[in-house]
């Protein structure tokens, strides 16, 4: 929620700025190529990048959680974050059940980290003596 909060403060601004107010208003689901580069391509890009080299989103991170994979508890491949991505599309399409799943897993797991194989978890704080 947080870092969809975080994308909506950027993105529809930028959107208004350049569709206009009846960007909101007219119907259709696409509305031109920065539309698609906007709500698709940038927010993969920036969570990706985030997932790759934080291991977490700025939302995950205020609540010191990290993606690992499943496994082996270390950081995931580019290759699973990039299909965890991905898995957001399945776990939202049917009433985002995907994400309801994870209240009820045992290892709460979505069904994007089911299929990507990741995990999120706590992180392990350095204890300095």
């Amino acid at each position: 929620m947080v870092d969809s909060l975080l994308a909506l403060v950027i993105i529809l601004p930028i959107l208004k700025l350049v569709y206009g107010p009846e960007y909101f208003t007219t119907p259709g689901f696409i509305k031109g190529p920065l539309d698609i580069a906007l709500n698709y391509l940038l927010p993969f890009i920036i969570i990706v990048i985030f997932w790759v080299y934080k291991s977490a989103t700025p939302g995950k991170m205020l609540f010191n959680l990290i993606i690992v994979d499943a496994k082996t508890l270390q950081k995931p491949s580019t290759g699973q974050l990039i299909i965890r991505y991905l898995g957001y599309y399945v776990s939202t399409i049917p009433f985002c059940l995907g994400f309801v799943w994870i209240a009820f897993d045992a290892k709460k797991q979505g069904w994007h980290d089911k299929i990507a194989k990741t995990l999120v978890i706590k992180e392990p704080q350095n204890e300095s003596a």
